[in-house]
């Protein structure tokens, strides 16, 4: 059998090399590594298929073929071609790569959006893996695809870096299929480069604090961010640190990185940027931090498991608030960093931090999750006031009937949407319906 991973960062390449190695992907024949550049302008991105990083996770596929060369100069996200021409393409590219149709497994990040989805709708007899992307694993699916394509979704493959919750993509039918975080930490080892500019340690004493950029999406401005990275300056300093090591986001203005410095100077703290190619993880675990300190990254419950490193987020609560629409796919992602750094968070043991990932998701895809409203239910019935209206949306409440959704006034009952039609339209519809079926059989009787 050929495993063909259509893969696009880093993250799902170290999953996939660390299943490899933990033998939990099976038996296999062939192994075939399908690289892509997911990003808006990939000539700003070094891909998995050119990072000299990640040359030691490549060599665990006997070949690799290259899908940004296949493609180009057509965006991967952009291809989705016609059904009616599915079958032509699927003979051409089982030449180009050597395939078997019949004997293949598809292993896709992002199975959602094209390209996955169109390779998924490309060999419609292959079997089916989702390799995990972090955080967003644990996310249920953001649309309904169809029967074909669920039905041969057989596991997933994610880095087990939430121990003891499954992640609800491609649930409730498929296996999940945890990679330990000592196989994990073991990849990520492979992908680190030789750090000759990486600072000496501060004998326990440095904090690491990451940007995110959030502005980028959308959440909050500039000068909002700023604010919020200054607090978690404050935050590392809390803990008596020697230094402040500030990993910023690739694309963030030198600005934010200059506002934390004064900060940082405010606070007689040496401050270092770091702007290296090392992971978040590995560079914590390198400088043997007291502690890693961001917004919702996905790093920060990644050190916790790999490297049983403190963890701190702060922002959480603004971004819960801000995401818009309620089904926003970052929801998911600061749920689970909110719950398990928050400190009076009473989620942070596995079974109850299940229930609130599982309520959460069936509120934000009530059609794909819906086999989660009982779970759902449970824990709205318990709920804490404060926590029901830091994780859902009394909108999203009131709209899909679940307990805590308060109490609506008669004309908001009479607008109220059901069916996608307000309750007043809906009974003038109702009574128009009725009078012609009246009329209908007025004139019935009189024989016209």
């Amino acid at each position: 059998m050929t495993q063909l991973f259509a893969l696009h960062s880093a993250y799902g390449l170290a999953t996939a090399a660390a299943a490899i190695d933990g033998g939990l992907l099976g038996e296999h024949g062939d192994r075939l590594l399908v690289p892509f550049v997911s990003a808006r302008v990939p000539e700003t991105t070094v891909g998995i298929a050119a990072d000299p990083a990640l040359a030691r996770l490549r060599s665990r596929f006997d070949r690799i073929e290259d899908l940004d060369a296949l493609l180009g100069p057509l965006h991967p996200s952009s291809w989705a071609p016609d059904d009616a021409d599915l079958p032509v393409l699927e003979r051409l590219i089982t030449r180009a790569w050597d395939l078997d149709p019949d004997d293949l497994e598809l292993l896709v990040q992002s199975p959602q959006v094209a390209p996955a989805r169109t390779l998924m709708a490309l060999f419609p007899r292959a079997r089916l893996t989702i390799i995990g992307d972090g955080l967003m694993t644990y996310s249920p699916m953001r649309v309904r695809m169809p029967h074909t394509v669920t039905a041969r979704i057989t596991r997933v493959v994610h880095a087990d870096v939430v121990p003891g919750v499954a992640p609800l993509v491609a649930s409730p039918h498929a296996e999940t299929v945890p990679v330990a975080p000592e196989l994990f930490r073991r990849a990520l080892a492979d992908a680190a480069t030789d750090e000759t500019a990486l600072p000496e340690p501060a004998d326990g004493r440095d904090v690491l604090v990451l940007g995110q950029y959030l502005a980028a999406l959308g959440l909050m401005t500039g000068a909002e961010e700023v604010a919020l990275q200054r607090d978690m300056i404050d935050h590392a300093a809390l803990r008596d640190p020697r230094r402040i090591v500030f990993k910023p986001h690739p694309s963030a203005p030198p600005r934010v990185t200059d506002a934390l410095r004064e900060r940082a100077a405010f606070h007689d703290i040496e401050f270092l940027e770091y702007r290296g190619a090392l992971s978040a993880e590995l560079l914590a675990e390198r400088l043997d931090v007291l502690a890693v300190i961001a917004g919702f990254s996905t790093a920060l419950p990644t050190v916790r498991a790999l490297f049983d490193r403190d963890i701190d987020a702060v922002g959480t609560d603004a971004v819960l608030r801000r995401l818009t629409p309620y089904e926003n796919s970052n929801r998911i992602p600061a749920t689970i960093v909110d719950a398990l750094t928050r400190a009076d968070s009473p989620y942070r043991e596995p079974a109850l931090l299940q229930l609130l990932i599982d309520a959460v998701g069936y509120a934000m895809q009530p059609v794909v999750a819906g086999h989660l409203r009982p779970r759902a239910e449970r824990l709205l019935d318990g709920i804490r006031p404060a926590d029901r209206d830091r994780y859902f949306s009394a909108q999203r409440l009131i709209e899909l009937g679940l307990p805590g959704a308060p109490e609506q006034s008669l004309v908001q009952r009479a607008i109220r949407p059901a069916g996608g039609v307000g309750r007043v339209e809906e009974l003038k519809l109702t009574a128009l319906g009725a009078r012609r079926r009246v009329g209908r059989a007025w004139r019935a009787l009189r024989g016209r």
